[in-house]
């Protein structure tokens, strides 16, 4: 069934929200589990729809899959398919991890291109160059890509691309290389702390890497990789739009275990506009509203995150001033700018960048989410608008968000989900 989220604006949000499980974390993580014919258990995993997908291809794959207690997840894959559907892979990009975890386990993968969100182009051939350096024979047909390992050997990687490094491309070449005679030599690694953390469980696992968290990678390939246990780390992202959440109403919010570090440049960016930040163990406090415009350019890590930039850019409208927002990794991700628009916003887009005129008033309006950042930017501004705004599309926010309006409710926002039925007259659901 369809669904909507009305939002009346006004509310100042306060209180405190724990940061789930990492979405960008965990979806490679269980991807690696059909590395190992033993059983793998998984602890703070996000209740997502992304999450359900790829434990469906797991299932699919072979795969036992069992959950325990909420939140955490056993996975045993002791016979695994090579080959993986176009149905089951359409719903999100991120299953194009599966390539390195069959590659590595069985030598040999069949897997349909992804889906995902509609962003703009995020080709995967650097993922495939990244193989063929290992030797990988590698052949497209009706959409499939077809990769046999049977000759791959340890070899020296580049993984560097127009747009910078490459977040899944580094983690299919590491999981394939686990399992790969010889030693692998990535360089140009993706640094994000979700790579670091798929690192980690790897080496519970047996595997030899050296190098974690820098973009010079060495994996010494094993035999065998055996059970582990681990917890995903906390979501990020979704640390930092519950914290511009509390920016944009003047609240008073706190994140919970989230590791500070992995907020670096977002936090910066949150202190020079004007919002005031204290930091401790594993949490992160946001008070007040931005004052000041400022620039924003998106980078691979430790730079500002891509999947923070529709957030900050809904924060500030409410900022007297030209904010500016370049986008360095997915130029054409602005799609949210027409349906902020909608709302009083004044934005012009220039080539990758976005120029805001900030400190217009918004008014609450019906609009339509285009992927899972731009419905998280569009519930922000209606937190700010006056009235009621109706985000359409809510299924793209379940993609990385759990129970995103009813964790915004106990912060004190007016936000609920309902049927799209209860659209009002004209509005209408697509």
């Amino acid at each position: 069934m369809l669904q909507v989220a009305r939002i009346v604006g006004g509310r100042r949000l306060q209180g405190e929200v724990r940061a789930a499980g990492s979405k960008n974390a965990c979806l490679p993580i269980l991807a690696a589990t059909l590395l190992t014919r033993d059983a793998v258990t998984l602890r703070n995993v996000p209740n997502l729809s992304d999450v359900q997908y790829m434990l469906e291809i797991l299932q699919h794959q072979g795969a036992e899959v069992s959950q325990p207690a909420p939140g955490t997840w056993v996975v045993r894959a002791e016979n695994v398919s090579h080959r993986t559907p176009y149905d089951l892979v359409r719903k999100m990009r991120a299953s194009i991890c599966l390539l390195g975890a069959l590659v590595g386990r069985l030598r040999r993968c069949e897997i349909a291109l992804p889906g995902g969100c509609i962003i703009g182009p995020r080709p995967i051939d650097l993922h495939l160059k990244g193989l063929a350096r290992l030797g990988c024979d590698i052949r497209h047909d009706a959409g499939y890509v077809h990769v046999d390992a049977s000759k791959a050997r340890g070899e020296y990687v580049f993984l560097g691309g127009r747009m910078g490094s490459t977040v899944l491309g580094t983690a299919n070449l590491v999981m394939a290389a686990t399992l790969t005679p010889g030693t692998t030599r990535i360089d140009s690694a993706a640094c994000e702390p979700e790579v670091v953390d798929l690192c980690n469980m790897l080496v519970r696992m047996g595997a030899h890497i050296e190098g974690i968290g820098s973009p010079s990678l060495s994996i010494e390939g094993v035999e065998r990789l055996h059970g582990c246990e681990h917890s995903v780390i906390g979501d990020r992202i979704e640390a930092g739009t519950y914290l511009a959440a509390g920016a944009i109403t003047d609240g008073d919010v706190t994140v919970r275990d989230i590791a500070v570090e992995h907020l670096g440049a977002f936090l910066d960016k949150l202190e020079e506009s004007g919002v005031k930040i204290q930091t401790g163990k594993n949490f992160v406090r946001a008070t007040g509203r931005p004052t000041k415009p400022i620039e924003v350019t998106t980078q691979p890590f430790p730079g500002f995150p891509t999947d923070l930039q529709a957030q900050i850019m809904a924060l500030q409208l409410t900022v007297n001033g030209l904010t500016t927002v370049t986008e360095r990794i997915y130029p054409n991700r602005f799609m949210h700018v027409p349906e902020l628009q909608r709302m009083g916003a004044q934005i012009d887009i220039e080539g990758a960048t976005a120029i805001i005129k900030g400190g217009r008033p918004l008014s609450g309006a019906p609009v339509m989410a285009s992927d899972l950042r731009a419905s998280a930017a569009l519930i922000l501004a209606g937190l700010a608008a006056t009235g009621e705004t109706w985000v359409q599309r809510l299924y793209h926010l379940d993609r990385g968000y759990e129970a995103f309006d009813a964790r915004l409710t106990a912060l004190g926002a007016d936000i609920q989900r309902l049927p799209a039925s209860q659209l009002p007259s004209g509005f209408g659901e697509e």
